[in-house]
């Protein structure tokens, strides 16, 4: 075992088009998230996306925690002008040139944990990702899309790999769980 710090990704819905009253409900879970996780001393990678990545990126920072940005761009000028993406959330950003699939597969590879928050078709892409590449996953529930989908979709899609999967509507618990999860891991 290692005396470096744990990297945990957050992944999910980079979008805004939610009900009022559903927004706001993603929106606190996300700084929820954002907090548990900058409560665990870890470092934080996301997309440096938009959405409600955008607000667990935000939270946590503000919490304490140490964020990375992955971007799809290959430097800030695409980043911000052709992407249209925020820099503010992060403390460095990575910029891979790959373009969002490509990114996607350095991100999830870059993190020890894979955390799912609401999500669509591009969420969907991480937590395949995710899965294949055998890393502990936690779906914080009760937010939508592929984070409340995920156990469905494994049972009909299924395929053997190390990958734990973990599900709760608790930030902290989840967290915890899924830190946990990891250590039992790189005990085997």
């Amino acid at each position: 075992m290692s005396n470096m710090k744990i990297k945990i990704g957050v992944m999910g819905s980079a979008g805004d088009t939610l009900p009022e009253a559903a927004a706001e409900g993603l929106r606190e879970k996300a700084e929820a998230l954002g907090r548990a996780i900058a409560a665990r001393d870890v470092v934080l990678l996301t997309g440096a996306t938009t959405g409600a990545t955008y607000m667990v990126g935000r939270a946590a920072r503000e919490a304490g925690a140490f964020h990375i940005g992955v971007s799809p761009a290959e430097n800030v000028r695409e980043h911000v002008e052709g992407f249209r993406l925020p820099t503010d959330a992060c403390d460095a950003i990575i910029y891979t040139g790959f373009g969002l699939k490509g990114r996607n597969v350095v991100l999830v590879r870059s993190c020890d944990i894979v955390l799912f928050i609401s999500g669509s078709m591009g969420t969907l892409n991480e937590f395949t990702i995710a899965h294949d590449e055998g890393r502990v996953i936690g779906c914080l529930t009760k937010t939508g899309g592929v984070a409340d989908e995920a156990e469905r979709l494994m049972e009909i899609f299924s395929k053997h790999t190390r990958s734990v999967v973990l599900h709760g509507d608790d930030p902290i618990r989840l967290v915890n769980a899924c830190i946990e999860a990891l250590h039992q891991m790189e005990e085997e």
